[in-house]
């Protein structure tokens, strides 16, 4: 996946930069090279034209030096053709010349030339173009008397510039492939040395969602270390949300023995009278419970996500028959509607929790029915509890589920159950909806997690 703040995309882009700037390096190397090249091929051209004139030279009986054959190129046949030859006979001053320099002369320096060696000097053409000229200087003997023999060879450096353009153009489309056939290979690099944090990433949703409790220990040597980390924290929190677990467990122990002689004094209240005081006390007997259970719920899940597994359905129908036997059991009908094979990422305990607390609630409120359904929501499972009772208005769902306020103040219908149910949905990644039930009441909708 690639996005804002990718690394795929940061290497990606380090990689296109350095790609950029090797391909202009090699861009400007191969110029070079070729210029190079070209140059001494050039040199070469030039030297044989040398040879070829050295050899063709005659001189008549008079002493005028001739040609014995034109050279074969084209380009010194024709007027400012670009390549010109020119024979000058320094001993008896005559000169002859290719037909391309026309009527002009090589402009030549003034410099001792050694009979056999090569000169290049550079020189103004005809026309004004600037050439390349090869010279030597050769001895014919004529006579009793040796000719002293400057032949030059010359070329127009423009032909020579065209060549290294033309090669420069060819070269950027062919770099330009390489470039994408490179980038493309960066790409397959990429993906492959970041395939490891893919996996760690879906290793993470896999102990999000239930399926696994650790990450995998095969791991390259580079991601091992945070492999080791995140497993080094999961038995940690594994270990803190079993002693909030006994904490929880301790707790509970200890205010039931004191909240059952609570009742037993409130029932003896009643049998003598008092009953005003032995209603307060009551409430206040049933607050302290209701708040118990509420904090027992929320020790069970403030550590984190449970990496269990959980299906729905026998866990509704288990609360139904329990409920089944209370005195509302006996008054209301419950249904359930939840297909095999739905499994929510939760503990079973926080699953009846939720299920039972919103269950009681809808029984204590319904006139004749409740009804419990599940279905599967994409990655995560809906389980809607609904009643045929008063229900709430649009008002009091609203504020029943207002963040920052205590749900169990929010009159009939919106208890201590909801903030229950709704601080064990929050933990393990899921969320509760209050709304109208097709039954005329109150429905429920919880989202958990779902290990499909």
């Amino acid at each position: 996946m690639i996005g804002r703040g990718s690394l795929r995309l940061r290497l990606l882009a380090y990689a296109g930069g350095v790609m950029a700037a090797a391909l202009i390096a090699t861009w400007f190397g191969l110029n070079a090279l070729f210029t190079r090249h070209l140059e001494r091929r050039i040199a070469q051209e030039l030297d044989t034209h040398l040879a070829q004139l050295a050899g063709g030279l005659r001189f008549d009986a008079a002493g005028a030096p001739s040609l014995a054959r034109e050279p074969a190129d084209p380009r010194f046949s024709r007027v400012y053709g670009g390549l010109y030859w020119q024979a000058s006979d320094l001993t008896a001053g005559a000169r002859i010349h290719s037909r391309s320099l026309f009527d002009a002369e090589l402009p030549l320096p003034a410099d001792r030339l050694e009979p056999g060696a090569v000169h290049v000097h550079e020189s103004a053409g005809p026309a004004g173009e600037a050439l390349l000229v090869h010279e030597q200087l050769i001895l014919v003997p004529v006579g009793d008397k040796d000719h002293e023999l400057r032949v030059s060879v010359a070329i127009d450096r423009a032909e020579i510039a065209s060549l290294e353009a033309g090669f420069a153009r060819d070269l950027v489309p062919a770099l330009g492939i390489l470039g994408v056939v490179l980038l493309g290979g960066f790409a397959v690099q990429i993906a492959a040395g970041l395939r490891p944090v893919d996996g760690l990433r879906e290793g993470v949703a896999a102990i999000r969602a239930g399926r696994e409790k650790r990450l995998s220990s095969a791991a390259p040597a580079e991601i091992s270390p945070l492999v080791d980390e995140v497993n080094a924290l999961l038995d940690a929190q594994d270990k803190a949300m079993a002693r909030a677990r006994d904490r929880a467990a301790d707790l509970a122990h200890g205010l039931k023995t004191p909240l059952t002689a609570l009742a037993a004094d409130i029932g003896k209240l009643r049998a003598r009278g008092e009953t005003g005081i032995a209603d307060d006390i009551e409430e206040l007997a049933g607050r302290m419970r209701r708040h118990m259970e509420r904090e027992l719920a929320r020790a069970r899940v403030r550590h984190g996500r449970s990496a269990a597994s959980t299906e729905v359905g026998p866990a509704i129908s288990a609360i139904l028959r329990a409920l089944a036997r209370t005195p509302e059991g006996e008054r209301v009908a419950g249904a359930s509607d939840a297909p095999d094979g739905i499994s929510a990422a939760i503990d079973p305990d926080d699953l009846n929790e939720i299920v039972g607390n919103l269950a009681e609630n809808a029984f204590r409120h319904a006139r004749a029915q409740v009804r419990i359904s599940a279905r599967p929501d994409g990655e995560f499972v809906r389980i809607a509890v609904e009643d045929d009772g008063p229900g709430l208005d649009e008002a009091e769902r609203s504020q029943a589920l207002e963040r920052g306020r205590r749900l169990d103040e929010k009159g009939a219908g919106s208890g201590l159950g909801l903030a229950i149910v709704a601080d064990i949905a929050a933990a393990v990644g899921g969320g509760i909806e209050l709304d109208r039930s097709a039954l005329g009441g109150l429905k429920a909708m919880v989202r958990l997690p779902s290990t499909a």
